[in-house]
Parts: structure tokens; sequence; C-alpha cells
């Protein structure tokens, strides 16, 4: 290995290794500060796009309080605007919500059938069980118990049976219902549902009697 001994020679090294490196060095330099720079700005880029989004959300909200047609429109153009977003996903939600107590079921599957299919994990089953309950409204009966059918999320199991008892109910299958009513009480339903005992109650068995004397 080459020992240089002189200063001369060391700053000799230097300068040759400069001329030979120096301009990668100085391009390195200058792409390391500019990913650095580039990446604070698109963090504040994002966070600037998340306030303005959460803002835009709060604002649409606001606004289907009032139920009126402007406002179901507005709804609408917002869950364009931020297709893929989450808040996109709950403002489906909300708007699918607003539809109903409009009377626009039609609106309202339309919304839920987006989310239910193509939402995040944590939203999908949400989605799913409003969905099941506009298309039961709807007298589509059938489509609602096999939207229940595609909800495998085992902490909405107890919602999902309460559903399929109503369903089932509107049917006129009060056994059937009964038997759902009862796997959502069997699921912890009771504990979140202040309606289920209720509406095990109104489907009770009546007492048999056989019409014979009792005993003396």
């Amino acid at each position: 290995m080459e020992v240089y001994t002189t200063e001369e020679q060391q700053v000799e090294v230097i300068k040759n290794w400069w001329k030979e490196n120096g301009t990668s060095v100085i391009a390195g330099t200058v792409i390391g500060l500019v990913g650095l720079f580039g990446w604070r700005y698109y963090n504040e880029m994002q966070q600037g796009n998340q306030e303005a989004a959460s803002q835009a959300y709060n604002e649409m909200t606001a606004q289907l309080a009032k139920g009126d047609d402007a406002a179901l429109e507005q709804a609408k153009s917002f869950i364009t605007a931020h297709k893929g977003d989450a808040y996109a996903e709950l403002a489906a939600l909300q708007l699918a919500a607003a539809a109903v107590k409009a009377g626009k079921l039609d609106l309202a599957a339309e919304q839920l059938t987006q989310v239910a299919a193509n939402g995040d994990d944590s939203i999908k089953p949400i989605a799913g069980l409003r969905l099941a309950r506009v298309l039961n409204d709807q007298g589509k009966a059938d489509e609602a118990l096999a939207q229940l059918g595609k909800i495998s999320n085992d902490a909405f199991k107890a919602q999902v049976a309460e559903v399929r008892g109503d369903i089932l109910h509107k049917q006129g299958k009060a056994e059937e219902a009964r038997d759902a009513y009862q796997a959502a009480a069997d699921a912890g339903g009771l504990q979140s549902s202040s309606e289920l005992k209720l509406k095990m109650d109104d489907l009770a068995l009546p007492a048999v009697t056989t019409g014979e004397a009792p005993d003396a």
C-alpha cells in the first residue's frame, strides 16, 4: 500500500481525487438536499391536503343535515373528488343515511354497494349491514340475505344475525326469525342492541295448553 509521507504529496493526491470525483460528490450532495427538502415538502403537502379534506368533509356533513337535494348532490361531488380516500367512504355512509331519510333508497343502495364491495376492511361490514337493511326496505329480501352472507367479520356476528331476523320476520317466517334473534343474543347482541330483547319477546312461543283440567 502506497504511503504519502509529505504534505505536498498528500495535497496532490487530494487534488487529483477531487478532479476525478468532485462532480459526483457535488451532485450527490445536491440530490441529497433536494430529497430531504422534497420529502419535507411532500409531507407538508400531504398534511395540508388532509386538513383540507377534513374541513370539506365537515362542511359536507353539516349540509347533509338539511337533507335537501342540493346537499345530496354536494355529497356526491365530494365522494367523486376524494375517490379512494377514507373520507370518501365515510361520506358515502353519511350520504346513504341521508338518502334513506329522504326516501331515496336507490341512492342509498348505490352508495352502500360501492363501500361494501370496495371499502376499507374496517368499514365494509358496516356498509354491508346497512345495505342489507336498505335492500329489505326495497322488498329485496333474498338480496338482503345474500348480502349478509358476505359479512364474515366475527365482530359483527350478532348484528348480522339480528338483521337476518328482521328480514325473516318481515317475510313472515317467525320461527326462523326467532332462531336468528337467538343466535344474535348468543353472540352478545343483548349487550349491544336495546331492541333485540323486545324483538325476541315479540316472537316468544305462546304457552301450550292441552285443554285438560289440572289434577286435584
